[in-house]
């Protein structure tokens, strides 16, 4: 018979592996590799006067993705020591097509009862215009903050204190980090932690992967830019596909801060995030708080 020991982690790893610890390790990694690659990117096309709307610059978002990407997944193996469902590559071109296509309708839902609303109208079409920027930028927002939110910051809320209590947080975090935004009020900072926050946890939730929420966060970004030629969080209105103007007050129109800070927006796409989470419910896909869990 053979003795098989049980080797006991030892104290520093099991401190490294609480997920107040996790989540601490994995937002500066990923905050320090997202900067590190932009500020880099930038340098290299800066130095060769390489213009902002080129297809070299979809490409920059690509690498810096792919980069992004293997990090977390560098984290996950040798940090986190747990084996990466989250961005496993088997069925992620289904869920990623299931969450680019509901972004995209769903902000062009919303940019229709705007209009409706008499808040939104479409002047013309100007054509390609700034489509690379924005798949870029698309791109780049929608891996990097999903990895980030989602893929840290969600998850290791919930492994400490419950789903409930980490979407509450994550989505209240995701907020506060539009707030410097040009263009930012407190109610376009509560707008997007409750449309957005609530919506995107609750696609991670739904599937226990980070493709669908990535590409519902790209497209709705995509669509908002380029097709609308609306401000995307404050920036400055993109050159996109349509010529188009906002009219009327700031609660229908959501002001310099974008569409997405209206409170036609928020009722959209929080009513699209509370349906997945009933899904998810449903799926039994909720995880207790620990005190919870706990037999009385």
């Amino acid at each position: 018979m053979t003795d098989v020991t049980t080797v006991e982690p030892s104290r520093i790893r099991r401190i490294v592996a609480h997920p107040a610890s996790l989540l601490l390790i994995g937002f500066a990694l990923m905050v320090a590799t997202g900067g590190v690659c932009s500020v880099v990117i930038n340098k290299l096309f800066d130095t060769f006067d390489i213009a902002r709307n080129t297809p070299l610059r979809m490409m920059g978002a690509i690498v810096v993705a792919a980069i992004c990407i293997a990090v977390y997944k560098g984290y996950k193996r040798w940090i986190e020591r747990a084996p990466d469902r989250e961005l496993e590559f088997a069925g992620a071109g289904r869920e990623l097509a299931l969450g680019l296509g509901g972004g995209a309708l769903l902000f062009t839902i919303m940019t229709g009862i705007v209009a409706l609303l008499g808040g939104f109208e479409i002047l013309g079409l100007r054509g390609a215009g700034a489509i690379w920027s924005m798949l870029a930028l698309a791109l780049f927002s929608g891996v990097f903050e999903e990895i980030l939110l989602r893929g840290i910051v969600f998850r290791q809320l919930e492994a400490w204190l419950g789903s409930w209590i980490a979407l509450a947080l994550s989505s209240a975090l995701f907020g506060v980090l539009h707030i410097t935004n040009p263009g930012a009020t407190w109610f376009s900072s509560v707008a997007i932690a409750v449309e957005a926050g609530i919506l995107l946890g609750a696609a991670y939730m739904l599937t226990r992967r980070l493709w669908l929420a990535i590409g519902i966060h790209a497209a709705w970004n995509f669509t908002q830019g380029w097709v609308f030629s609306v401000p995307v969080s404050g920036g400055e209105a993109p050159l996109g596909l349509l010529i188009t103007r906002r009219l009327g007050p700031d609660w229908l129109t959501g002001g310099d801060f974008g569409l997405e800070a209206s409170v036609v927006a928020m009722v959209v796409a929080t009513l699209a995030g509370v349906i997945l989470l009933l899904m998810a419910i449903q799926r039994g896909q909720l995880v207790p708080a620990p005190w919870r869990s706990q037999p009385s």
